[in-house]
Order: C-alpha cells, then structure tokens, then sequence
C-alpha cells in the first residue's frame, strides 16, 4: 500500500472525503435492499421454482458482487492506494465477468417474457427449472468470453516483472498496446449489437400480440411489454457502463485526478443508477413478489417490536 505521503491533502481531501461518505451510503442502502430481495426469494418455493424469478435472484446476486468489488477499488482510486498487479488481475477477473453478467441476464429476462407472451404453450417446456440451470450456465459462459479475450491479450503482452509493480487498480492497467483497446472495444460492441437485436425483436413481437389481445390479456401483454422497455432501459445503462472504460482510459493517461472525477460520475450513473431498476421491475412491480416482500418487512418489524 501507498504511504501517507501519496495521499491527497487540503480542500481536495475533504471533497473527496465527502464524495466516498455519499457513495458508501448508496452502497449500503443498495446492498441491503438486494440482501432483503434475495431473503425474500428464498421465503416461498414459487420464487425458486419460476424461471423469471430465478434470473431475477441471479442479477441480485451479480449486482451486489459488482457493487462490493467496484466499491472497493473505488476507494482505494480516490486516495491513490496501490496494490500489485497480480492481485488486481483478480479482482478485475470478477469484475469484467460480471460486468457482462447482468445485461446477458437481463436478456435473458427479455427472451422469457418473450416466450411467455408469444410462445405460451411452448413457456412451460422452455422456461422450465431444469432448463434455466442450463440456461444460468450458458449465460455465464457467454459472460465469460470478453473476460478471456481481454485476459488473453494483456497475457500475451506483460511481462513476468510486471505483476509484481504496484498500480492502482483499474481496469485501465489491462490495456498496454493500442490494439488491445480495439480489440476491447470490438468485443463489447459486438455484444452490444447483438443484444440490441434480441431486445427489439422482442419488443416488436410482444407489440403484435398487445395490439391483438383483448380484455385481461390485452392486460397482461401490455405489462409484459412495460417490463421489456424497463429492461431496455436497464440493459442501456449496463452498455453504457461497458463503454466508461474506454473513456477513463484516455482521460487516465492526462490527469489522475480527473480520471478519480470521471471514475465517480460513471460509477453513479451507470453502475449505481441500473443496479435500483432491478428491486423495481421485480421487486415492487411484480404483485406476488411485492406482497411477499411486504410480508417479511412486517414480520421481521413485528418480531423486533415483540424482542
């Protein structure tokens, strides 16, 4: 670690003091809800033999290790705490996989609706629980492929001296030639481009059938719909975060301190801000889901009072 000569001192410090006290409050209060969502799942066997439920207990669990890891090297970048590279290699490896993780699941997500709306005598067979084991596999190995590119060409590139240097940790230290950024950067919008296909092919299908349904239906499709827009919108921000790298790049190699700016801005808005969409889409607009919810609140509030 980085003596305290390193550190930042002055009005600079008591900002950034500042800015670490209001994201570890957000971290917190977001931690929490998804601890109270993942309890909530496991209260009631319906959660855990569903497929969508199942996906949603998945990006819970995903969200809150991104938000443990990337808040740590969040406060190590602010006051400029080193560690070797070694270690940070894997970090990141966590962080890189389950970065993907999340937008992967979520259209994941997508396509279920999809079946379930324009596919529902085939929902059952599809969405199955031991096809969703399978399907939770398959999302991880997908997940896992721009991790292993990424990993393959800093490999190739670092020496052996240089795993023993003490950096800061970011995922910036991966990209030692240009061409790897490229690379970087084919990768993620090949991802993006396919990802956008599947969620407005979903989106337009599931339009058909709401424009031909009637009465509950019509209802039913409608909120099926609102649920896939809310996903577009979540999975926009998770591919917006894929892209803050490339930016936070070019701005580390100029300036330090603006790059610890440029780090607090992405990480609210499009770290933090996707990871709230989740306990809203499922966890106070899904009614089966919120009154469970309700009942572990109320229950765990009445045996306090009872204490």
């Amino acid at each position: 670690m980085a003596g305290n000569d390193s550190l930042i001192v002055g009005p600079l410090q008591e900002h950034i003091n500042v800015r670490v006290f209001v994201v570890q409050m957000l971290v917190m209060i977001f931690l929490c809800i998804n601890l109270l969502l993942i309890v909530t799942f496991f209260k009631k066997e319906c959660f855990y033999t569903t497929t969508r439920y199942i996906l949603f207990s998945l990006t819970l669990l995903s969200d809150s290790l991104l938000l443990f890891l990337s808040d740590v090297l969040l406060i190590l970048s602010f006051y400029q705490f080193t560690m070797d590279v070694w270690l940070c290699v894997i970090i990141i490896i966590f962080l890189f996989w389950y970065a993907v993780v999340t937008p992967v699941t979520l259209t994941a997500m997508t396509l279920e609706r999809y079946v379930a709306i324009c596919m529902p005598l085939h929902h059952g067979e599809l969405c199955s629980t031991r096809s969703i084991l399978h399907g939770i596999l398959i999302i991880h190995g997908l997940s896992s492929v721009p991790c292993i590119v990424v990993l393959s060409t800093f490999f190739s590139s670092a020496s052996v001296n240089f795993y023993k240097q003490p950096k800061i940790c970011a995922g910036q230290i991966f990209m030692l030639q240009v061409w790897q950024e490229h690379v970087w950067s084919g990768v993620h919008q090949f991802y993006f481009l396919i990802i956008l296909i599947i969620l407005l092919f979903s989106y337009v299908k599931i339009m058909k059938v709401a424009r031909a349904a009637s009465g509950e239906d019509k209802k039913a499709t409608w909120k099926g719909l609102r649920t896939v827009v809310l996903h577009g919108f979540q999975l926009l921000l998770c591919l917006i975060q894929l892209w803050c790298p490339f930016i936070e790049t070019a701005i580390f190699q100029i300036d330090i301190k603006l790059f610890v700016n440029v780090r607090y801005f992405n990480y609210i808005m499009f770290s933090l801000a996707p990871k709230c969409l989740s306990p809203l889409i499922y966890g106070l607009r899904d009614e089966t889901f919120f009154l469970a919810l309700k009942n572990v609140v109320f229950y765990s509030l009445f045996n306090k009072s009872l204490v």
